[in-house]
């Protein structure tokens, strides 16, 4: 695996990654705001055609829009993030699907969750987006949007700190998983 701005501090032990992200780290395209940022924190190895991809988070979110999560990316043009996203002092499952403008979603979570389970799936022209606030519960569907088929796209862990740095994020039994073609 590789990173795409690669943080100060981050470790890697026995399947567990930590990344403590910088300060204005973000992936964001335009919309609402009129910036862009492309500095946030992505480890990622390079998937083939359609793939299954998931990863378990754990992380003490502090500042406002604090993240860790998945990242698909084909460029700086055409990507997904998600995971948990710390918004107004409450925690959201977050999906950003980027096309040229960021289009964000989210879902509030009741309470804070000890982890998130994700899982991201692209099929030809599709990425779907899974999570789970418990191992043994049934994931729910937060987000299925286009994204470019049949081009190799960059997969794997994503940490931002838009406004300050403070948090660390663990992410566990990461795995990236090929797909039949249909």
């Amino acid at each position: 695996m590789q990173w795409l701005n690669e943080p100060q501090q981050w470790s890697s032990n026995d399947n567990v990654l930590t990344i403590t992200p910088e300060t204005k780290s973000d992936f964001w395209r335009t919309t609402h705001y009129g910036f862009i940022y492309d500095s946030g924190h992505f480890y990622y190895q390079v998937a083939e055609n359609n793939f299954s991809c998931s990863v378990r988070v754990r992380a003490n979110y502090q500042n406002q829009y604090d993240q860790a999560g998945l990242m698909v990316r084909l460029d700086e043009y055409n990507w997904l993030k998600c995971g948990i996203e710390y918004v107004d002092g409450v925690y959201h499952v977050s999906a950003v699907l980027t096309l040229e403008h960021s289009d964000w979603s989210v879902v509030k979570l009741a309470e804070a969750p000890e982890e998130l389970w994700l899982t991201v799936t692209r099929n030809g022209d599709t990425l779907q987006v899974l999570y789970a606030t418990e191992a043994a519960a049934t994931p729910t569907m937060v987000r299925l949007g286009y994204f470019p088929p049949a081009l190799p796209v960059q997969v794997g862990l994503m940490a931002a700190a838009p406004i300050q740095t403070g948090f660390s994020a663990e992410f566990r039994d990461f795995q990236l998983e090929a797909l039949p073609q249909e």
